[in-house]
């Protein structure tokens, strides 16, 4: 079978999520016709898994303007722009519509299992570019089936590959086996079922980030209400405690992202909750009552829990673009153009270069990571960020150079990315001046200030980046 002319085919989009949809219409805004393959039910299907939780964005910064404009004509307002979306909101109220105004543009339960050059393998050189892409999909029925493509933008996220409790980045010996009593997601605690398995027990939870602050505020919660009585928190670090470890708190630009962090310090110094620090995750054991003991690498055994939330990332699924050229970035996985501008070793969210096309782009012209794929395994990516992204993108596969370089972002301040210095390093002073109080690994108890209380208590329940 001949491949078809290039230029008559559509640009494919992988992924119904905010950067995949917003992607979309940048595209049907440039005059180019995408098509959204999602390998869920739904669109924002992965959004919805945690509906519960509610952004640290407003509703002001999680609105893409290309997506806005094409909902216009239905008569679609945006909601209120100063309150927060819960990802539930967000899905229901903006996803939604947009994948119903793009219509057979989006095609779901279809997971996108292979991309390549038509005719072409990795290896092959001539008329490589010539060649349009080939996008292998498994249907939800189990059908298979080709597209081709002229560019291929994969907003695909990390959601499905959360990285796991073992510090070396490899699981913990003995993780698989204790599958029954680990989660990878913020558990919604307003399920009764989920409620049920987290109330009176005592809970690990591994991780420095949003989700483990979110996982910690709402554990606190459940041990302060009538049949919550018992619950208590381990919070695992790997590094120690400094001023930055809750985030930027009152100074960080984005308020309830600042509010969140201070209500995850709420919980400790409540005593809801207890922080170990400099503790790397080597295994996970059962005792003799089948509760879990996480061992650290230097040996130390852990008091046992019942449960453990695991919160430590997410990492990029390549394995279907493994017929692609890529230029990746050998540690964090993100092209290499962007890497060092996200290294958590050195920026925080707030010092990220706005970036666009050039950065994004591969040896294999016209394929792009987006979205928080494009990270890598770097953390805290921002609604923002993404939606200027495809800007770029889409204007530089309709050949609009200079409106593709035309990139304009600013970044919140934020405390939360782990800033500069040695980003893991148990004892390391951090970029802030902030210095570790407790390099060795030790359970400690943290003093809270009456104004870390007080913004505490007007979080939001929750706080996903959003992207």
């Amino acid at each position: 079978m001949n491949a078809p002319v290039t230029t008559e085919l559509p640009v494919v989009v992988i992924g119904a999520g905010p950067a995949g949809l917003a992607a979309a219409a940048h595209l049907v805004d440039q005059g180019i016709e995408p098509l959204v393959l999602e390998a869920g039910p739904t669109a924002g299907a992965a959004v919805r898994e945690w509906a519960h939780v509610r952004l640290f964005s407003t509703w002001g910064e999680v609105v893409d303007p290309a997506a806005e404009k094409l909902l216009a004509p239905t008569g679609w307002t945006r909601p209120d722009q100063a309150t927060y979306p819960s990802g539930g909101d967000w899905a229901d109220l903006y996803l939604q519509p947009l994948a119903d105004v793009l219509g057979d543009r989006v095609r779901l339960g279809a997971r996108v299992t292979g991309v390549s050059r038509a005719g072409r393998d990795r290896i092959v050189d001539a008329d490589r570019e010539q060649q349009p892409f080939v996008v292998h999909v498994a249907r939800a029925d189990g059908r298979e089936e080709r597209v081709f493509a002229r560019a291929v933008i994969d907003a695909s996220g990390t959601w499905t590959t959360p990285s796991p409790a073992g510090g070396s980045g490899l699981a913990a010996l003995g993780e698989k086996a204790a599958a029954d009593r680990i989660t990878y997601r913020v558990p919604d605690l307003k399920d009764p079922f989920v409620r049920a398995r987290y109330a009176g027990k005592r809970t690990a939870v591994i991780g420095s980030g949003a989700s483990a602050f979110t996982a910690l505020a709402y554990l606190a919660d459940l041990a302060k209400s009538h049949d919550g009585a018992g619950t208590k928190g381990v919070w695992i670090l790997r590094r120690g405690i400094s001023d930055s470890t809750f985030g930027g708190g009152e100074a960080d630009q984005l308020p309830a992202r600042g509010a969140l962090g201070l209500a995850a310090k709420a919980a400790v110094d409540a005593g809801h909750a207890d922080a170990v620090t400099g503790f790397r995750t080597e295994a996970i054991e059962r005792d003799a009552d089948g509760r879990l003991v996480l061992v650290g690498e230097d040996g130390r055994r852990l008091d046992a829990v019942d449960e453990v939330i695991v919160l430590t990332g997410f990492r990029p699924d390549l394995s279907f673009l493994s017929e692609l050229r890529l230029g990746l970035d050998e540690r964090l996985q993100a092209p290499l153009a962007l890497a060092p501008l996200i290294d958590p070793n050195q920026h925080s969210c707030g010092t990220v270069y706005p970036h666009g096309h050039r950065e994004l782009s591969h040896p294999e012209q016209g394929v792009y990571l987006v979205g928080m794929k494009s990270y890598g395994r770097a953390p805290t990516f921002l609604a923002m960020t993404g939606y200027e992204q495809v800007r770029s993108v889409a204007a530089a596969i309709a050949g609009d150079l200079d409106a593709a370089d035309r990139v304009e972002l600013t970044l919140p301040e934020t405390g939360v990315c782990g800033g500069a210095g040695l980003f893991d390093a148990p004892d390391a002073a951090e970029a802030d001046g902030g210095t570790c109080c407790a390099p060795a690994p030790q359970l400690v108890q943290l003093g809270t200030p009456a104004a870390a209380t007080a913004a505490a208590e007007q979080a939001p329940a929750g706080g996903c980046c959003g992207a």
